[in-house]
């Protein structure tokens, strides 16, 4: 969104003079409160003025009227900020209400304190900083969302030199690394609470999650056949050697098999996860930069290029490890042997029924469940050695399967760290200092119709200011009798 008017909906509050003039002379006409809705809605509708709504905490925010305007205009609130005031004599479900969101303010709320009586400006922000640091209720509502000097931050403001740009750049690199360190990290997610896509831990878990069962899901160990892959490959490498000795390039042999049937699996996800922190990353990036839309090309364009080279290097990771489990077998994980030794332990039972052709030829394993072994009676010499290679290869997949996982979830959530700490920061930086990206300084310009507008916009304040002296002497002539006998 631009940078957007600095007309905080003055409609909310002043009509033009001429048109305030024009009711007054007229009286109260019957349709005044369409008259006055009329003239709101001219100043709300264009899609580049900032909807200001100022709400009293005392009040349920879904029946204000103004929200109801501005919600015909803006749907999405998108363009829309709340005020909140008299905070101080409702604190009571002041915190529910602007976490909530029921009236749907995209560019969010914020609580000030009103100035009391005769307090100058800076004791009005001192006060106000206090209530909203030692109320027990107030002092719970995130300090993002309070105070005047907040508020002046969010609204969109010009920056007039290189200190004051260069400030405001790192002000919003803060924040934003803030910001993405509670989403990505720590699994905060009080800035966007209705927000499901948001709410990243959660959301990495139960990508993390899928893709655990993608990777069990694949099905080696058909009960058709049983062992005959094992027979086959067996038969193919006999030779004149010691009985029942396994060479280990068979057993490699199979493992290679699996991991190949899965190698695209990790690759899937790697793209899937990247895609999402893209998402996440350029939803807050651009949140931190929205009143700076000359800084947002650059940093936009910083952010994806670091994530690209993130997920390469992810990639280039994958086939690694895929590829270490292509070349070796090992590991000093004690489940292996627990599940081979378990495995085996059916290993008497299945060949008493492979060699008593009178029994049944159905055979229960645990692990595998029923399988009919009939068609291993042909086989006699090399079943054995069939299953024990089996059960190595089901036990030791086991161990590949959860390798994948776990090294993935360490590498992700590493990679992902680093990326927010440090690499981001210096990517951005990086990008703006380029000499495309027009440094610094870049953030001191304003496009034709921004600065066009602005100029406007001033000339709107100066009238306004005349203005007001104007109506009120309008207003005293029509509360003073007397004066209106002697015109």
């Amino acid at each position: 969104m631009e940078s957007q008017s600095m007309l905080m909906n003055f409609a909310l509050q002043m009509p033009s003079l001429m048109q305030l003039m024009k009711l007054l002379d007229m009286g109260q006409p019957e349709d005044i409160y369409e008259q006055i809705s009329d003239i709101i809605k001219t100043y709300i509708s264009p899609q580049e003025t900032i909807i200001l709504n100022v709400l009293s905490a005392t009040v349920d925010f879904p029946t204000c009227e103004s929200i109801r305007m501005s919600q015909k205009v803006d749907k999405t609130g998108e363009r829309t900020l709340a005020v909140v005031t008299k905070g101080d004599i409702a604190p009571e479900g002041l915190l529910e209400k602007v976490i909530a969101d029921e009236v749907n303010i995209r560019l969010g709320y914020f609580c000030v304190r009103n100035r009391i009586e005769n307090e100058t400006y800076e004791e009005a922000r001192k006060n106000e900083a206090r209530l909203f640091s030692t109320h027990p209720l107030l002092s719970k509502i995130d300090k993002s969302m309070v105070g005047v000097p907040v508020l002046a931050q969010k609204l969109p403001q010009h920056l007039s030199s290189v200190t004051e740009a260069l400030t405001a750049f790192m002000r919003i690199l803060s924040s934003f690394k803030k910001s993405i360190k509670k989403i990505l990290v720590r699994g905060e997610f009080d800035e966007y609470p209705e927000e499901k896509e948001m709410h990243c831990t959660a959301k990495l878990v139960e990508m993390l999650d899928q893709y655990s069962n993608e990777l069990h899901s694949k099905n080696f160990d058909e009960k058709e056949d049983f062992l005959m892959e094992e027979i086959k490959a067996l038969e193919e490498t006999n030779g004149i050697g010691l009985p029942n000795f396994l060479p280990r390039h068979l057993f490699l042999s199979a493992m290679q098999k699996r991991v190949k049937e899965v190698a695209l699996i990790p690759e899937d996800f790697v793209d899937r996860v990247w895609n999402y922190i893209e998402r996440i990353v350029m939803e807050v990036l651009m949140h931190h930069c929205e009143n700076y839309p000359t800084l947002q090309s650059s940093t936009r364009r910083a952010a994806q290029n670091l994530i690209v080279k993130k997920k390469n290097e992810s990639v280039e990771w994958v086939k690694e490890i895929i590829g270490m489990e292509k070349q070796t077998d090992y590991t000093c994980n004690p489940g292996y042997l627990a599940t081979y030794n378990k495995l085996m332990g059916q290993q008497q039972t299945f060949m008493e029924i492979i060699y008593n052709p009178g029994k049944v030829s159905v055979v229960s394993l645990k692990g595998l469940g029923e399988i009919d072994v009939g068609h291993l009676r042909k086989h006699l010499g090399l079943v054995q050695q069939g299953f024990d290679m089996k059960m190595r290869v089901i036990a030791y997949w086991k161990i590949v399967l959860m390798r994948l996982v776990d090294s993935m979830a360490l590498h992700m959530m590493f990679t992902i760290q680093k990326m927010i700490n440090k690499d981001m920061e210096e990517e951005i930086v990086q990008e703006l200092m380029a000499p495309r990206g027009g440094g610094i300084e870049r953030m001191l310009d304003e496009s034709p119709m921004i600065a066009e507008k602005r100029n406007r916009l001033k000339e709107s304040v100066k009238l306004l200011k005349e203005s007001k002296e104007v109506v009120s002497n309008i207003m005293d002539k029509i509360s003073s009798p007397g004066d209106q006998e002697r015109d």
